[in-house]
């Protein structure tokens, strides 16, 4: 009877693991396969006796990489950009949804979501030409339209890139976390809304004791997600956008720059890989603290 239940079950979730069996290959060769190569960064790297053949270096790659000021200079920029980030991509996220609910026209609605949504789908080579048609030191629209001849040398004033960075992150990226969250506020029940009304409830108050407590849930699993990425750093964005522009760099270098620098410049695999164990190390690490104080403060909205 017991073999009979065993394979009634096995033949029941069968199609089940069939279908995952795609997304589980993918996972292990995308992701898990080259976890491999995190041991070239305790290596002193030779192409003629291989990665396993090559002689041990202990830490002596990460001895030498934070032994260089480039050290602090990405790291500095890595989370302080990721913060910033962060917080305005919460914020902003949270109001567009907010005013995206308060549109009566599905006309509106719709012409709205797209403008929303289109940056995100955008490539970042896009992005860039957008942003030099607006920075360019000759043809720039800011320096000839608005400046008038009187410009601005954008790509070499370092002073000025924490802001434009930070407006074309969130330009580029508020679309996705607007629709999570909007996604949340439609499956809240009208019955709230209009019980509060009759309370006498401003609009200002039911956002405050309804619409942002029942949003909480989703805005603690994107941060603490987003958390787990907190040295990580968008390419596009940091090369792309700024023409990797080497009077830049005290305000653009980010790990994920320096890695990619790295490795077409100087060849140095070695250094590339302590990077980014580096990054992926403390990365992981702030993920589980982030997690944990969650978890201590309010159980039901951690991860894990």
């Amino acid at each position: 009877m017991t073999a009979n239940k065993k394979k009634i079950r096995w033949s029941r979730y069968l199609p089940i693991y069939i279908m995952m069996l795609p997304g589980l290959l993918y996972l292990i060769i995308n992701n898990f396969l080259p976890m491999f190569g995190m041991v070239i960064a305790f290596k002193d790297l030779n192409f003629r006796k291989g990665i396993l053949g090559s002689d041990w270096a202990g830490f002596n790659n990460f001895k030498y990489l934070f032994a260089t000021k480039d050290a602090w200079v990405m790291t500095r920029n890595t989370l302080g950009y990721n913060i910033l980030f962060i917080i305005l991509g919460i914020v902003f996220g949270v109001f567009c949804a907010i005013m995206l609910n308060e549109i009566q026209s599905k006309i509106g609605l719709k012409c709205a979501q797209t403008l929303i949504l289109i940056p995100y789908l955008m490539s970042y080579v896009i992005v860039n030409y957008l942003v030099y048609a607006f920075l360019a030191p000759d043809t720039g629209l800011i320096n000839n339209s608005i400046l008038h001849g009187n410009g601005i040398a954008w790509y070499t004033e370092p002073k000025y890139w924490p802001f434009i960075l930070t407006f074309v992150n969130v330009w580029k990226s508020i679309g996705f976390g607007t629709v999570l969250y909007y996604s949340n506020i439609i499956g809240i029940s009208d019955e709230y809304y209009e019980a509060a009304a009759l309370d006498g409830a401003t609009k200002w108050q039911q956002i405050k004791t309804i619409t942002l407590p029942l949003l909480k849930p989703t805005i603690i699993t994107l941060f603490i997600l987003n958390v787990g990425h907190i040295f990580n750093s968008d390419f596009g964005l940091f090369y792309q956008v700024t023409r990797n522009s080497g009077m830049l760099y005290s305000t653009t270098r980010t790990i994920d720059v320096y890695v990619y620098n790295a490795l077409m410049n100087n060849n140095d695999y070695a250094m590339s890989s302590a990077a980014s164990v580096y990054q992926s190390v403390v990365g992981c690490a702030t993920l589980l603290v982030c997690n944990a104080i969650i978890r201590k403060v309010q159980p039901e909205d951690a991860m894990f």
